[in-house]
């Protein structure tokens, strides 16, 4: 540092002293290169260029410069005034001798140049005696700054197995220092770690790699140290590191290998279809998709029994069953399995092969099975009205772990809920418990159970069973005919088309025959041979008077063995037809109107009857509606007040206990009005009438109570409810609780119910009777 600076002096003094050479002096006439004499004029002001270095270490004030003026006779008159940057802060100025010095250490990256004014001005008037003039103070750098890279750490990453120079990353350090000025600036790249791999280019700072061929699986990961060094890379100068984290990316230079030459797997003999043995894996020393691989499976007695499928998130070999196992049959299989890469780089072949091969062989263990049907399913044909016990078909099971174990048949009844079947549960023949109808059900689907007797496992198989046809039903009218003939037909004409059905199914299909039983006069039957048949009239002339109706009795007869027939009785009524043969009337009407009465004779007669009912009808409602009267006469009946009782009562006479009626108006009570809600009380002469006027003992107790009411010291001072309840006087009857009585029932006498009045007339009839049959 203090070298620099020393140096940078010198170069400043000399500079100032060529000026100093070149400089004319005042006053003095010089020649110019014509030959011409050059006077030089009067300059005001007078100083030197201004320089100065930075970060300054001396002690006290840095001198800058001195500022003189031609019109300062050094009488101490002139004032020199500073203005413009850092005036008066970073810079300050002599007022008298016009020397400048700064006033603290100045950085150059900070600010590099202060542009400043000055003025010379009279102390004494205060006048200007020079313009102010413009000058510029520049720092001169120092190398005072390291270089510095724009990250601490870089991320990088060349593939594997790249060639000597292969562009890795370019790293990038600046310098604060001037860069115009000396080799403060210039920088220069080395490598202080990550040799010999990697290199880098001293004037760019490009990271190439500088071995060949660098392996992944070898080593991944590399920490380069890169220094930037001022000053060209001299002695001296300033430097900074960065660090750079080198990754080497994977290709696909490394082979899927087996870990072993021969694998061994075991598996019991019911392992289902498509379920998984075992895995096997081959190992890639790559990465990523340059790791994936593929099994196959490339011969083997045992190719045909399982497959090998890839696990694509652990890139296993998984080996499934393809066919059903079985150890009886064969309990070892060998396979050759070969491992693949999905994605192989043609640049590294010549490493290859990559593939590899391995022997996997799987032992199939012996595993206890439910009995085997020699068939999936079975199909057996019975013909119908076989008799019971007859055989339909015999199914056969075996244990396949053991010869001589013994099976046993059983038929799941849940399939055969009419139990029309059975089977020998020794030798598995299937036979009829009853008849089969084939009419009824055409198939029987049952299930039959073959149980081993030693484990008791079982297997389940299908059977079905046809019913065969077998021509048991005779032939049918196909539909109910409803057929007429007119009285005007002609012979020969056809009166109907019949058809037969049968519920059979012959082989080759139905052949029905139509004919009469015995010969009729009045009709024939002609069969059409395509099972239908036409019915034609024998004569002319029929008369629905002399005969309504007539029975026509077909034979239909089909053509299978054995021949059934069947005798279908047709009904052919006579009916009255207008000469186109349209039919009006029937025989039904027919009897109507030989009783001399037409069509609307007849719908005026019931016409009639519903008019006489409707009279009928209203009549009586008319009548009902006449007895009854209005249930309340004019608006002077007064009702008595619904009362509520909160205590239990007196007896019968309960409801006379206060009677409402000596409270009212006695105008109103003196009309003796019949009350229409109610029976009169003449129909009971033997009811004791209420009193009305002269009821003291009501009044008595109103007036008590109205007196205590009014006397009571307690009683709020406002208007308040006050209740008047009167009990009674009591029944006549008494109380009628067992609770109070002293004999028991058969001790008493009921004689006295009879003396009550008519209201106890029943339950005096009632007990009174009692005690008569009880003496009888």
């Amino acid at each position: 540092m203090i070298i620099n600076q020393l140096t940078f002096l010198l170069l400043f003094c000399l500079l100032g002293w060529s000026d100093a050479l070149i400089r004319p002096v005042p006053g003095i006439s010089t020649t110019d290169r014509d030959g011409r004499t050059l006077h030089r004029t009067k300059r005001g002001w007078m100083w030197n260029s201004f320089f100065l270095l930075e970060e300054w270490t001396g002690t006290g004030k840095q001198y800058v410069g001195k500022l003189h003026s031609d019109m300062d006779t050094e009488d101490g008159s002139v004032k020199y005034v500073l203005m413009g940057d850092g005036a008066g802060t970073v810079f300050e100025i002599d007022e008298n001798s016009g020397d400048i010095h700064a006033t603290r250490r100045l950085d150059r990256e900070e600010k590099a140049l202060y542009t400043l004014s000055a003025k010379a001005v009279n102390k004494t008037s205060g006048q200007d005696l020079e313009k102010a003039s413009e000058f510029i103070i520049k720092i001169h750098d120092i190398n005072d700054n390291e270089p510095k890279f724009s990250k601490d750490t870089y991320v990088a990453s060349v593939s594997e197995m790249s060639g000597v120079g292969a562009f890795v990353i370019r790293v990038t350090a600046t310098d604060a220092d001037d860069e115009s000025y000396g080799n403060s600036a210039k920088l220069v790249y080395s490598i202080l770690q990550g040799q010999p791999y990697f290199s880098v280019e001293p004037e760019t700072g490009i990271i190439r790699t500088a071995l060949p061929n660098m392996i992944r699986e070898n080593r991944e990961h590399y920490q380069v140290v890169i220094q930037a060094k001022d000053m060209a890379g001299q002695m001296g100068g300033l430097s900074g590191t960065t660090t750079v984290n080198i990754t080497l990316q994977d290709v696909n230079n490394s082979p899927p290998r087996f870990p072993h030459s021969t694998y061994h797997l075991s598996t019991p003999e019911s392992t289902g279809i498509g379920s998984s043995v075992g895995r096997i894996k081959a190992y890639d020393a790559d990465v990523g998709e340059n790791a994936e691989m593929w099994y196959s499976i490339l011969d083997g007695d045992g190719q045909d029994v399982f497959n090998i499928i890839t696990d694509s998130t652990s890139q296993e070999g998984v080996i499934t069953v393809k066919k059903q196992l079985d150890y009886e049959s064969k309990r070892l299989y060998s396979l050759r399995v070969q491992v693949t890469n999905t994605h192989i780089d043609r640049r590294f072949e010549q490493l290859g092969p990559f593939s590899d091969t391995a022997i996997v062989r799987i032992t199939v263990t012996d595993v206890d099975e439910p009995p085997l049907f020699s068939r999936t399913l079975y199909i057996f044909e019975v013909d119908e009205d076989t008799p019971a016990g007859s055989s339909v078909g015999t199914v056969s099971a075996r244990d396949p772990d053991a010869v001589n174990h013994l099976v046993k048949y059983t038929i799941d009844r849940h399939t055969d809920l009419e139990r029309l079947f059975n089977i020998d549960s020794n030798n598995g023949t299937i036979s009829t418990l009853q008849a089969l109808d084939r009419e009824t059900s055409k198939w029987h689907n049952i299930s039959v159970l073959a149980t081993e007797l030693s484990t008791a496992l079982q297997t389940r198989v299908p059977v079905f069973i046809k019913v065969r046809d077998v021509n048991d039903n005779a032939p049918e009218f196909a539909m109910y005919y409803e057929t007429f003939v007119c009285e005007n037909v002609k012979a020969g004409q056809l009166i109907q088309t019949i058809s037969a059905v049968d519920t059979d199914e012959p082989l080759v299909g139905h052949k029905f025959v139509f004919s009469l039983s015995t010969i009729n006069p009045n009709f024939t039957v002609f069969d059409n041979e395509d099972n239908t048949a036409r019915i034609l009239t024998r004569r002319g002339g029929f008369n629905r008077r002399e005969m309504s109706s007539y029975l026509l009795p077909v034979v239909i007869s089909d053509n299978d063995y054995p021949i059934q027939s069947s005798t279908s009785t047709l009904t052919v009524r006579v009916c009255a037809c207008d000469s186109r043969g349209n039919v009006q009337t029937c025989s039904t009407e027919a009897l109507l109107l030989s009783a001399g009465l037409s069509t609307g004779a007849l719908v005026a007669i019931l016409l009639c009857i519903l008019i006489l009912l409707m009279i009928v009808v209203l009549f009586a409602a008319l009548r009902r509606q006449k007895k009854k009267e209005p249930l309340i006469i004019s608006k002077e009946d007064v009702r008595d007040n619904v009362v509520s009782y909160n205590d239990e009562g007196g007896g019968e006479e309960d409801t006379q206990a206060f009677d409402i009626g000596t409270l009212r108006n006695p105008e109103v009570i003196d009309t003796n009005k019949l009350r229409r809600d109610i029976m009169p009380e003449m129909l009971f002469p033997f009811r004791r009438s209420s009193p009305i006027k002269d009821n003291t003992d009501v009044r008595d107790f109103i007036n008590g109570r109205l007196h205590e009411n009014d006397s009571d010291p307690t009683a709020p001072p406002y208007d308040s409810l006050a209740t008047y309840a009167y009990e009674g006087n009591g029944s006549l009857a008494e109380s009628l609780s067992s609770l109070e009585s002293a004999a028991t029932e058969g001790d008493q006498e009921f004689d006295y119910l009879s003396h009550w009045g008519p209201q106890f007339k029943k339950l005096a009839d009632m007990y009174i009777g009692q005690e008569s049959q009880r003496e009888t």
